[in-house]
């Protein structure tokens, strides 16, 4: 099988795609960043609507995303694809003089479709592969190799930190006690010891859903890389620049909210009022847009994955 045809097999929708590029209000002329190119369908419609001075940079750590963000640029010369994470945007920026200057930056953050759905990637609790779960599998420390290693509270705190689960003590235990035996190498194995763990399943949830998606947060950074990843976007936007961001759990988006508000608001003065020590002068950076949003049924009923998606806009002012 060639290799074009192997990255053909996984198919991603791209969740509310015409929402996302609507809310770049995209000049013909500008240059935007796509920062998490996946199979680039947001790139693609982004394209659509630039003309010839148009330029479209796509960010993506997967080795695979590259590889079909390439052929892009190959074909569409206004594209350029960055094997980097959407992290490092501000020194790929500086360094090509456009810090400052975009027009527009998205972030469609989590999983891609084939990155799940691939079972040799990792990340699926459903399907068996080797326990990886890293979005460059050729960089960083494999999912096996951390269970092998790490201590059972630090397995604990990722279970509880980064997937928010509840019964993270018990399944770090049971995951410890286990290796003793043999150590983890494969998913559907892991799923298994963390299912028997797990004493209270919530309804159409897999019991091992919250402890795989800490781990893949935990060893992708994706909460260090969010939070770098927007500072460097508020510097590269010029004054009436957009950035759009779609998050799917609560960690995200939680990240998301806060920097934006924090941009758009000034801090509480939470301070006793016989104090005269007066709060530094607060100038607003961005302009928060409209509610947060969600896909609509018709797009949950074609995307399932569409259903946890929560969308922010803002645009910066200065």
């Amino acid at each position: 099988m060639s290799s074009t045809s192997q990255l053909q097999r996984f198919e991603h929708i791209s969740v509310l795609p015409d929402e996302a590029v609507a809310a770049l209000n995209v000049r013909a002329t500008g240059c935007y960043l796509d920062g998490t190119f996946g199979r680039g369908g947001h790139s693609r419609l982004i394209l659509q609507n630039l003309n010839t001075e148009g330029r479209l940079l796509g960010f993506d750590k997967d080795p695979e995303a590259v590889a079909v963000g390439r052929e892009l640029a190959a074909q569409d010369k206004r594209f350029e694809i960055i094997n980097k994470s959407f992290a490092e945007l501000g020194e790929v920026l500086e360094a090509r003089q456009l810090n400052g200057k975009l027009s527009g930056i998205l972030l469609d953050l989590g999983l891609s479709s084939p990155q799940l759905d691939d079972a040799a990637r990792g990340f699926s609790f459903q399907q068996d592969g080797p326990l990886d779960m890293r979005m460059n599998p050729n960089a960083g420390q494999s999912a096996a190799d951390f269970l092998a290693s790490a201590d059972e509270q630090t397995i604990a705190q990722v279970f509880k930190d980064y997937g928010e689960e509840r019964f993270a003590r018990r399944m770090a235990r049971a995951v410890v006690e286990r290796r003793a035996e043999r150590p983890f190498t494969r998913t559907l194995d892991l799923a298994e010891v963390l299912k028997a763990a797990n004493p209270a399943w919530e309804k159409g949830k897999h019991p091992a859903t919250r402890a795989f998606q800490g781990l893949r947060i935990y060893l992708n950074q994706e909460l260090a890389d969010l939070e770098r990843g927007l500072a460097a976007a508020l510097e590269a936007l010029m004054p009436g620049g957009r950035l759009v961001v779609i998050s799917f759990h609560s960690l995200e988006d939680r990240i998301v909210k806060r920097f934006m508000q924090s941009q758009a608001k000034p801090p509480k003065d939470n301070r006793p009022r016989h104090l005269p020590i007066p709060l530094k002068p607060f100038t607003a950076r961005l302009a928060v847009l409209g509610r947060p949003r969600r896909a609509s049924d018709d797009e949950v009923a074609r995307n399932p994955r569409a259903r946890s998606a929560i969308f922010r806009v803002a645009e910066k002012l200065s």
